[in-house]
């Protein structure tokens, strides 16, 4: 089973380690304030107090071996370089930071973590997407240019196929995915040939421009 260690349980940390554990993982959860290790420990495999920056008490709660882990520190910058580098020494090989600004995230990146999460961010992106037009249901960013929005059918789609649309060729953008909203049914290879219902959303993917286009057909 793969284990999964989680230092710093903020509103962040604590939503992940729950996450991870409802899905079936192990999960070590630590942070230095009893109170919150307290709050999390029946939601996880193993809470502990301690203090991630240090070495020895990352092998004590068995850190080493683990799939990946996840540094979410808050504001303290200071702690969650270190903590990050005491996981490197123990050759743990995905780390995931939170990060609060963008030189946070670059010095993450100097010291080689598996990726940063900005969620404020992110959260604020997400949203923008959203309400620069009203047919995007859902935003997630891919890299630095690209995307994959869910959205809903417009107008002009409806009736028509994937195929008819060609939407490849005239938007530069893919539907990677048809949502059939009535059955609530995700189909991942959607039939080329089946026509979009006004109840559908789709998961198109492309880069920002191109999506952008999109957008003024609703």
């Amino acid at each position: 089973m793969k284990r999964f260690v989680v230092i710093g349980l903020g509103n962040f940390g604590s939503s992940l380690a729950e996450t991870l554990h409802n899905q079936g993982y192990e999960v070590v959860a630590m942070d230095v304030r009893e109170e919150a290790v307290d709050q999390i420990a029946p939601f996880v495999s193993r809470a502990a107090v301690g203090d991630g920056r240090q070495l020895k008490t990352l092998e004590r709660f068995g850190a080493e071996g683990s799939h990946a882990a996840v540094v979410s520190t808050g504001d303290d910058i200071t702690s969650s370089i270190l903590a990050t580098m005491a996981l490197k020494d123990l050759k743990v090989r995905n780390v995931y930071v939170k990060v609060i600004s963008r030189d946070h995230a670059r010095v993450m990146e100097k010291i080689g973590v598996t990726e940063t999460i900005f969620p404020e961010r992110e959260s604020a992106q997400r949203l923008g997407a959203r309400i620069a037009s009203e047919g995007v249901l859902n935003y997630i960013r891919m890299g630095t240019t690209l995307s994959i929005q869910e959205m809903a059918v417009p107008e002009a789609w409806i009736g028509e196929s994937l195929r008819t649309l060609e939407l490849p060729r005239k938007y530069r953008i893919s539907v990677i995915a048809v949502h059939d909203m009535l059955r609530d049914e995700m189909l991942p290879i959607p039939d080329p040939d089946a026509p979009l219902k006004e109840s559908d959303t789709v998961l198109v993917a492309g880069k920002d421009e191109d999506l952008a286009r999109l957008h003024r057909l609703f």
